[in-house]
């Protein structure tokens, strides 16, 4: 991910940003010799010569200080967030992008919330389908026409033993604190959804899985494959999540009537951006599929809090580290819950 948001950066894409420096400890230090280590490292010297200004560095104390705002994007394991994030409070950032999750917990996102309000730094969330288009168009159709929304989330991993065991270990805090983060986000920022106002949480059990499967280094992981379930909150929204592992590359929402029948749909991507998906593949193989189908969103979040970094303009519809907060209080809520109902 921090790989595909230096491309766009190098690219332009964000007239706001320019990137300067990439810090990589691993493929820098003890991973340089490793085969991805190997390309990473030809991939800087090309960039080098082609960049100019552009840094690589094994550690953000390396990195030369900047009078100007300067923004910080973290992208790293969810685990090594906290630590990260105070070092670029130490490092004199003005404003931190970092990705979801933000912390593996509630109480590690609370402290860095508190540790950046205290030095006065302004962090904001990559939750970027908080900005997406089927979203707002999903949103504006039901709130037209009274229906339901569900909001489908789907990865393209292989359905095996291996496939998935791989994916839990690699993604340990789990589906609800990893994919499904987007929708909860989306819950908290759109739905008025808070622990405090959940009124029930229903799973569908005949749609979701939850497994125990053994990851490469051969520890034992149980997760959801998929999950979906309705949420209702106490003052009268309802509102569906789904999310699986294995569904392919598309997500989407979905507005059903009273009746429970599919009134309207909009999917990422859609008809307009399936060239650019296509154009995406070919450009960069081998990359997950759901960046290309993500690609305009994540410039859209980029560009504006990039541009909030540099001249104080508001980034609308950006997700800040108080939604990432409670969004995390509603993951650990219903990873019990639901946990639960399906054991």
């Amino acid at each position: 991910m921090g790989w595909y948001h230096a491309v766009q950066l190098l690219e332009g894409q964000c007239p706001s940003g320019k990137l300067v420096a990439i810090v990589e400890p691993w493929f820098l230090g003890a991973g340089a010799e490793s085969e991805q280590g190997v390309i990473f490292n030809e991939w800087k010297e090309e960039m080098i010569k082609k960049h100019e200004g552009l840094g690589f560095y094994g550690s953000l104390g390396e990195v030369p200080k900047d009078s100007t705002p300067t923004l910080a994007l973290i992208s790293g394991r969810t685990a090594s967030n906290p630590g990260l994030l105070t070092e670029c409070i130490a490092h004199g950032c003005s404003v931190v992008y970092l990705e979801k999750p933000g912390a593996p917990t509630v109480g590690e996102l609370q402290a860095m919330k508190e540790e950046a309000l205290a030095n006065k730094v302004s962090v904001l969330m990559g939750y970027n389908k908080n900005v997406c288009k089927y979203v707002s168009n999903v949103r504006a159709f039901a709130s037209l026409n009274s229906g339901t929304v569900t909001f489908v989330s789907n990865n393209a991993y292989s359905n095996t033993a291996a496939s998935l065991g791989e994916c839990f270990e690699r993604n340990s805090e789990g589906m609800l604190k990893n994919m499904a983060i987007h929708e909860l986000a989306l819950l908290v920022s759109f739905y008025d959804v808070t622990v405090e106002n959940i009124q029930e949480v229903v799973a569908d059990k005949e749609f979701s899985s939850l497994q125990t499967l053994t990851g490469p280094s051969g520890t034992s992981f149980t997760d959801f494959s998929k999950i979906k379930f309705n949420l209702k909150t106490k003052t009268g929204q309802s509102v569906n999540v789904q999310a699986d592992r294995c569904g392919g590359s598309v997500s989407y929402a979905t507005v059903t009537n009273e009746e429970g029948e599919e009134i309207f749909r909009y999917s990422m991507p859609d008809s307009d951006d399936l060239e650019d998906v296509k154009r995406l593949e070919k450009k960069y193989p081998g990359a997950m599929p759901y960046f290309f189908s993500q690609d305009p969103d994540y410039v859209t979040v980029k560009e504006r809090v990039s541009k909030f970094c540099a001249k104080g303009e508001e980034a609308k519809g950006v997700a800040t580290i108080e939604v990432a907060v409670e969004t995390m209080r509603i993951a650990e809520y219903l990873e019990g819950v639901l946990k639960t109902q399906l054991m």
